[in-house]
């Protein structure tokens, strides 16, 4: 049986009516509710409040009684919408940010009579306690899209997040090597187990998650190019777990420069001598970074490349940085943004743009002289003025 969205009853006493709009289950509950109102008049007047009542239900406008409380809401939103939805690496991050930083504070208040006081106040206090405007940047990040899930649901009739003046982020200074020192570093890399592992990331700009990620079924030795389907992630009890990239753009194909594809295929048949020696097969499953087929540990990889940056004398970066030296050098060499963002797995070109406009020097002036070699002005055919 359909149920019915609301009645009107006239009071006993003969000077009002009341009546009830039926607004379904509870979304955290799963109890049907009712929002009952009183209306002092006639029944003209009381049909035209339900009736604007029932229009904005049907609008999707939020008449649920005010008892989802912010902790009840982030507790569903991290089980029903982040952990099926986000990388298992970045759920950690958001439920940490939930639980250390936004329930403790703001969990108390009802859903629908959070203000945008209570986060500036919240926010001001995170600062005063010396966490960073980046760090505070990332809680309001996580806060604003549970908001924006909140509407979808039905909760919320707007995102309060929406109206706040947030800490501006200083923008940590990217590090790159140029052509000098990339060449040093991998003379010095040579000898070790990570050479192919260095040299692929600085040759292909690709993250630390997708270089540890890749099986040897990723590879095409013979059109020479990798294909990023997947990435792999250490979480905070050890363990390892591989997901799919976190956006359309990430799942890509990259173009192996033959230096590069030379390093894999000597890669390659040294590993197949190794299992060989062993008695065993090497697998298109198998990883190709790896330590006799475990998968190596983000943090040792990062801290090998530091350690060995140090010692080929060269500054020491981020192995994160050698993305971004991919992109940089690629730049300076000319090559079209387009490709580039392609190359890196940006989900936009405006990214790339932004990241990289101030990291290859001469850029705007070689662009200058070019635009004037293309209309090639002659002046002394410039009339006088």
């Amino acid at each position: 049986m359909r149920r019915t969205l609301g009645y009107l009853k006239e009071l006993e006493n003969g000077k009002g009516w009341v009546g009830k709009v039926s607004l379904g289950k509870d979304p955290i509950t799963g109890k049907y509710q009712a929002k009952w109102f009183t209306v002092r008049g006639n029944k003209a007047v009381a049909e035209k409040r339900l009736a604007e009542l029932v229009h904005q239900l049907s609008t999707g406008a939020n008449l649920r009684p005010a008892k989802t409380t912010v902790s009840d809401f982030l507790n569903r939103w991290l089980g029903e919408y982040a952990r099926p939805n986000l990388t298992p690496r970045s759920y950690e991050r958001y439920e940490s940010i939930a639980r250390l930083h936004l329930i403790p504070a703001i969990g108390k208040f009802q859903l629908t009579q959070l203000r945008p006081e209570h986060l500036q106040k919240h926010y001001a206090a995170m600062l005063d306690a010396g966490l960073q405007p980046r760090s505070v940047r990332y809680i309001h990040v996580v806060l604003h899209k549970a908001l924006v899930t909140a509407m979808k649901w039905g909760l919320v009739t707007h995102n309060v997040a929406d109206a706040l003046d947030i800490p501006r982020a200083h923008q940590k200074e990217m590090q790159t090597w140029d052509e000098y020192e990339l060449n040093k570093f991998l003379e010095a890399a040579r000898s070790t187990p990570y050479y192919a592992l260095f040299y692929t990331a600085l040759f292909t700009g690709m993250r630390r998650s997708e270089l540890l990620a890749l099986r040897w079924q990723d590879v095409d030795f013979i059109y020479s190019q990798i294909y990023v389907n997947r990435s792999m992630h250490q979480l905070k009890d050890r363990s390892i777990v591989f997901a799919e990239p976190k956006t359309v753009k990430s799942r890509r194909t990259i173009a192996l420069p033959p230096s590069a594809f030379l390093v894999l295929e000597a890669y390659r048949k040294a590993r197949e001598y190794q299992h060989k020696q062993l008695d065993e097969k090497l697998n298109d499953s198998d990883l190709i970074f790896s330590n006799l087929g475990k998968p190596l540990r983000p943090a040792t990889v990062s801290r090998a490349w530091g350690i060995l940056a140090a010692k080929a004398g060269v500054k020491v970066i981020r192995f994160h940085d050698a993305r971004h030296t991919h992109a940089s050098l690629l730049l300076k060499q000319g090559i079209h943004p387009k490709i580039v963002q392609e190359r890196l797995g940006h989900s936009t070109i405006s990214i790339t743009l932004d990241t990289y406009s101030h990291v290859a020097p001469g850029l705007q002036e070689a662009a200058a002289k070019r635009f004037d070699d293309a209309v090639q002005i002659k002046h002394n055919e410039t009339a006088d003025v």
